[in-house]
């Protein structure tokens, strides 16, 4: 047996102090402090529970929320690229409170010629610009974007509102009750702005032979979020932070051109109207068929479409249950494919519409990718409720929807594509997928905490990305995250932060939550630990809205840990991990006491007689015997080396100490202790390690799980040039 456990006696006495000549000068008094123990808890930071938001992170039996329902005639006209709509509204006030007016979100006019948004940025003068762009930045180029409100109405009356630009209070006749419901209408109309051209997050793009793909989001008045928690959710839209959004039943009709093939968020419901004997026939099949996708409109048949201009136009119907948003696709040059998906005896059907150009990457990939997302993530959260989710390419979008959402990768004119764009088109299919459970489900506010849908979800895409190709996406985002943590201070924020001002949005709302959640779930809560956890905050908040505190409450609620020193640290500061060896000191056995051991033998004679045999350590070589031990342990081997290893911790964040022995036949062993070893002493602490053979070295965090951001102290003896000292240098470049 190389190693044994070592029975140390450690020896506490009380001291009583021997009282001081009185100083000629008085003591000065010391000042106190507050507790800044990173174990401390968070009472003082999260909000006080109530019976709304619990203090077990469930919603409360007093929980409500606003339900809006939607009625629309949506009219796509292709020669002015324009949308016409009118819709019917009703909304539901569930909550306590008499309400005065109602708030819509007009995000359209986030680009309209008025808008502040560009007045907003800073910024010099470029050495080169796009035509675009320096008619749009110099030229004053009004582009006509923005909601044109026809009208508001009432029971056929004129609604009082009022336009303050990305937001129309509409002003109630009388205050809506609790439990009433007021019905009103919209009509509108706006110009849809050319993605590749003008940006945005939804739009059209034109392709060399004169078709458009229509990517149509944000693009209807919508009522925003009322809630016990900040009542209106009124947040003008900049462009960047996202929606809060209720839940309610949708009925729209889609009137476009007679070619286009359409699909949208919700079931279909004039299959026989739209689509032929042949496409029908071929959904059918594709209901049925679990292993591979099948073609709805093949490559052949949409490159034919595409080449003429059918008169007329179709309506497509399409309802929706329960749902937070509406969005489209709609285009003559879709190729279109659809395979059934089992999520737990339940078929959801993954979809995908793309136009030549997208192939033949998105035909080998995109539904299968649809189908692999909706399997993982409903694994570890809830068994996705829609009946189908779909893939819409798009050249530079990422952005989703209920049920659909838009997906740039596209390979080169030839067909050829790189591994890169593999990767990025499958990742960007996953993570938008995802967007389903957070937040089109699981619904957060997006306008003011990013990181509860782009963070959960991101993190959730890691485990999704490992299940479809492991080897195509192998990372390790502790490892990843440490440049952009190890960074310039100035320019970083804490998770907890509000969209608009971050500075680093990407690593902030996305990879830095993603990699505590990866690092919470690998290194200090286990699997099985955390996946219990995870999987109830998310089914305790379907169809609701979460807040920070509910899911920071739910994961200790369901899990019996202590996260608040975890929660403090990642998401409310900027702190970085920094753990290292400070030094190691080499003990031996020996059967001779130190003279501050014979002291106190002395001194305290009674107690030390109670004791029997004792065995020593010392820190002298000259004085070391093996065989000090030999005749207590009835020939088993006594650890003959013993290590006192003591460590730092120049970072803030406390995080598990891991810590790697390389013994001198070449073998390891790695020993992990929590994060509560930090507990009395934030900056060093000290372990003792022993072995029947000599341990040649020491390394902490060896796989990279901490996040540590210097790994040039991780190692004892140092040495100059190693690859840690590599990779504290790609790190700090």
């Amino acid at each position: 047996m190389r190693k044994i456990s070592l029975l140390i006696f450690s020896l506490f006495f009380i001291v009583t102090a021997t009282i001081a000549q009185e100083k000629k000068e008085k003591k000065k008094t010391q000042q106190g402090h507050i507790d800044q123990n990173k174990f401390r808890q968070m009472k003082d930071v999260l909000a006080t529970p109530n019976d709304q938001h619990t203090a077990s992170g469930a919603p409360g039996h007093q929980y409500s929320q606003q339900k809006v329902d939607y009625v629309m005639d949506i009219r796509l006209e292709e020669s002015t690229n324009k949308i016409y709509g009118d819709e019917k509204i009703t909304y539901y006030n569930n909550s306590k409170d008499n309400l005065e007016y109602l708030w819509v979100q007009l995000d359209q006019n986030m680009r309209a010629d008025d808008s502040q948004t560009p007045l907003a940025k800073s910024g010099g003068a470029e050495a080169w610009l796009t035509l675009n762009s320096f008619k749009s930045k110099y030229l004053s180029e009004s582009k006509g974007f923005g909601f044109n409100i026809e009208k508001v109405e009432s029971n056929g009356k004129p609604l009082s509102h009022f336009i303050n630009r990305t937001m129309m209070r509409v002003n109630l006749p009388k205050a809506l009750a609790p439990g009433e419901n007021f019905k009103f209408s919209i009509k509108w109309n706006y110009k849809i702005n050319d993605i590749n051209v003008d940006g945005g997050r939804s739009g059209l793009e034109t392709f060399s032979d004169g078709n458009n793909n229509y990517t149509i989001a944000q693009f209807f008045p919508r009522l925003a979020v009322y809630n016990n928690v900040e009542g209106w959710q009124n947040m003008q839209f900049w462009g960047r932070s996202e929606w809060a959004l209720e839940f309610g039943d949708y009925e729209v009709n889609l009137t476009v051109p007679a070619d286009h093939i359409v699909d949208a968020t919700g079931v279909l419901q004039n299959e026989k109207d739209v689509l032929t004997k042949t496409q029908r026939n071929r959904w059918a099949t594709a209901r049925k068929t679990f292993d591979k996708p099948v073609m709805i409109v093949t490559q052949k048949e949409a490159e034919k479409t595409e080449k003429g201009r059918a008169p007329g136009t179709k309506t497509w119907k399409f309802k929706a249950e329960k749902v937070r948003d509406f969005a489209f696709a709609s285009s003559r040059k879709y190729i279109w494919d659809a395979m059934a998906t089992n999520i737990n005896g339940k078929t959801v059907m993954a979809v995908s519409l793309y136009p030549k150009e997208g192939n033949p990457l998105w035909e080998e990939h995109s539904t299968r990718a649809v189908a692999t997302t909706l399997i993982e993530y409903s694994k570890l959260t809830f068994d996705y409720p829609y009946p189908k989710a779909i893939s819409v390419h798009s050249e530079r979008q990422g952005m989703e929807y209920p049920m659909i959402c838009f997906n740039y990768g596209r390979p080169n004119a030839d067909g050829t594509y790189s591994d890169r764009t593999k990767k990025g088109m499958l990742g960007v299919i996953i993570h938008e997928i995802g967007h389903n459970f957070f937040p089109m489900i699981v619904n957060s506010d997006e306008r003011q905490w990013t990181w509860m849908d782009e963070g959960l979800n991101s993190f959730v895409e890691i485990l999704a990305e490992d299940a479809y190709d492991a080897e195509l996406f192998a990372s390790n985002p502790a490892k990843d995250i440490t440049r952009y943590m190890g960074g310039d201070q100035s320019n970083i924020s804490p998770i907890m932060s509000q969209g608009d001002y971050v500075k680093q949005f990407g690593p902030n709302a996305y990879t830095k939550p993603a990699a505590a959640l990866y690092i919470l779930r690998k290194t200090i809560m286990g699997p099985e630990l955390f996946d219990h956890a995870f999987r109830t905050y998310s089914q305790r908040w379907m169809f609701k809205h979460p807040t920070p505190e509910d899911f920071f409450r739910s994961m200790e609620d369901a899990s019996g840990m202590d996260l608040d020193w975890f929660w403090r640290g990642w998401f409310y500061t900027t702190n970085v991990t920094d753990i290292g060896i400070k030094g190691v000191k080499p003990l031996y056995l020996t059967d001779k006491p130190s003279e501050r051991v014979v002291k106190l033998k002395t001194q305290y004679k009674q107690y030390f007689d109670s004791l029997g045999d004792l065995v020593f350590i010392t820190d002298k070589k000259e004085d070391a015997n093996p065989k000090a031990m030999d005749q207590y342990l009835d020939g088993k081997e006594a650890p003959a080396y013993i290590y006192s290893v003591e460590f730092e911790k120049p970072g803030g964040l406390v995080m598990p100490l891991i810590v790697e022995l390389t013994y001198a036949d070449g073998t390891t062993e790695k020993q992990t202790f929590p994060s509560q070893i930090w507990m009395k002493d934030d900056n060093t602490v000290k372990r003792v390690f022993s072995s029947t053979q000599e341990i040649k070295s020491f390394k902490v965090d060896p796989d990279f799980e901490t996040a540590d951001v210097d790994v040039s102290n991780n190692s004892w003896p140092k040495k100059e040039d190693n690859k840690f000292d590599e990779f504290k240098t790609q790190v700090k470049n």
